[in-house]
């Protein structure tokens, strides 16, 4: 990692992020504070919502052009939001939500699967209009191998699962910082 983040950095950022929803879900303004200076770098990042053990959205995004407190900010509201697996949080489910953030690497171009390691890297397939990405985490929350991790994610794109052995994809691997509630 390019990074290393600390526990109040961390800390900092799980408030930013349930604040953010919180004053969404209120229709309140919602203001960053003044940003510790360990948070002043740029970086893609996903948040991941649970209820009561549940995933209950996720979404985040690889940009490397807007600072990391906005970009959680935003990705918490779009997760909470706009995750179209799921209808929006409701007020009344704010209180249960638990929130990980996974602060992430640049992508790193990779020519085969075997360059990627299970517990480290997180997967990124794309081909054509067809994109999928699962974090690090997932492969090791399922107890996946290499390849079914890159397969599960080429299903994730919309491709069959064994795309990436007989068609040609665009692989990616990048590496997240990954904390939450529980883990701070």
């Amino acid at each position: 990692m390019s990074f290393d983040i600390n526990r109040e950095e961390m800390n900092f950022l799980l408030e930013t992020a349930r604040n953010a929803v919180k004053s969404s879900l209120d229709n309140s303004p919602f203001i960053i504070p003044p940003l510790p200076e360990g948070l002043n770098f740029k970086s893609g990042c996903f948040v991941t919502l649970h209820m009561n053990g549940v995933l209950r959205g996720c979404i985040g995004n690889f940009r490397s052009d807007v600072n990391i407190v906005k970009n959680v900010a935003d990705m918490a509201i779009q997760a909470a939001l706009q995750d179209p697996r799921f209808p929006s949080v409701s007020a009344g489910e704010f209180d249960s939500l638990e929130f990980e953030i996974s602060v992430l690497s640049p992508m790193i171009p990779i020519k085969s699967v075997e360059e990627a390691e299970v517990g480290r890297d997180g997967l990124y397939v794309v081909k054509g209009f067809n994109r999928g990405v699962l974090l690090p985490q997932v492969a090791t929350e399922y107890g996946w191998d290499k390849y079914e991790f890159i397969s599960h994610t080429c299903a994730k794109a919309g491709l069959p699962y064994d795309a990436w052995k007989t068609d040609k994809i665009d692989l990616y691997r990048f590496e997240a910082a990954v904390f939450g509630e529980k883990s701070v």
